[in-house]
């Protein structure tokens, strides 16, 4: 069983709405390969799909958001957004070495967890049928007018 990460938002949140996309990788240092990209996807079908594949290995899935994003100032804002985010990140973890090295456990710790975790049955995978229908919705979305 792999390990399945995405947001935990509220049932009114504008988020919910956008499409998404899954990030394929390795649950650990023990494998190293590119990650695959996949979507966009409604998120109902993305986290269907994500939880059906890590059901029966060992890998993590990461559930987010694509954030349509349509000038370059927008793009530069997240881009500093993320900035940010990375350096509180990186202050986090140092002030973590204060009681150990965080880096050393986090894959130990996210195996194990993954391990002890209950597993219920993976949602059934939505069908092609479903899946072209939720690219249309999409397409739909982000090419009609502006809110």
């Amino acid at each position: 069983m792999g390990a399945l990460v995405t947001l935990d938002l509220p049932d009114d949140s504008p988020m919910l709405g956008l499409p998404w996309i899954i990030t394929f990788g390795p649950l650990g240092d023990a494998e190293e390969w590119e990650p695959v990209v996949c979507g966009p996807y409604e998120r109902p079908h993305a986290l269907a799909l994500a939880e059906s594949v890590v059901a029966d290995e060992q890998l993590m899935a990461v559930v987010e958001p694509l954030l349509p994003a349509v000038s370059a100032d927008e793009i530069r804002g997240e881009i500093t957004s993320a900035r940010i985010a990375a350096e509180d990140e990186i202050a986090e973890v140092e002030e973590a070495d204060l009681y150990g090295d965080f880096e050393d456990t986090i894959d130990e710790e996210l195996e194990e967890a993954a391990a002890r975790e209950p597993h219920g049955e993976p949602r059934t995978p939505p069908t092609e049928e479903q899946l072209r229908a939720g690219f249309r919705r999409i397409a739909s979305r982000l090419t009609g007018p502006a809110d």
